[in-house]
């Protein structure tokens, strides 16, 4: 096995998901774009592909760039649905670094005729909770 296979396959979330202080008191927003997410679909076995779009308003916490790529790839070997694929990388995100605001897109390459995007953004999620 090589080395980054090693590294994805042996990739574990409450360990290797670096999380660094946030040092600025400010709003602003981080914009990551990860064009190379693969899943397998739970049914079929075939190779599912997306881009993922993140984008959060930090509180006091940063997701490390390297250890949410390295995430993103520990999907590659597993069997999951376009929905449970975005919906636990937002859970993740929500509960590690429990941003001010966050949204996880993910874009799915069209496979048998079907263009599936998953948005899941925290001003909805929120809302809705509290109805």
């Amino acid at each position: 096995m090589k080395y980054g296979e090693q590294i994805i396959k042996e990739f574990d979330v409450e360990k290797d998901l670096e999380i660094w202080p946030n040092q600025h008191k400010k709003n602003y927003v981080i914009k990551l774009i990860l064009p190379e997410f693969c899943c397998l679909c739970p049914r079929s076995g075939y190779p599912d592909f997306a881009t993922i779009y993140i984008d959060y308003i930090p509180n006091e916490l940063v997701v490390e760039l390297k250890a949410i790529k390295l995430y993103i790839n520990s999907f590659m070997n597993r069997n999951i649905s376009h929905e449970n694929s975005a919906n636990e990388i937002y859970d993740l995100l929500d509960s590690k670094l429990k941003p001010k605001w966050l949204k996880v897109v993910a874009d799915f390459n069209p496979r048998g005729n079907v263009h599936t995007v998953i948005e899941i953004d925290s001003k909805l999620v929120r809302n809705e909770t509290s109805c």
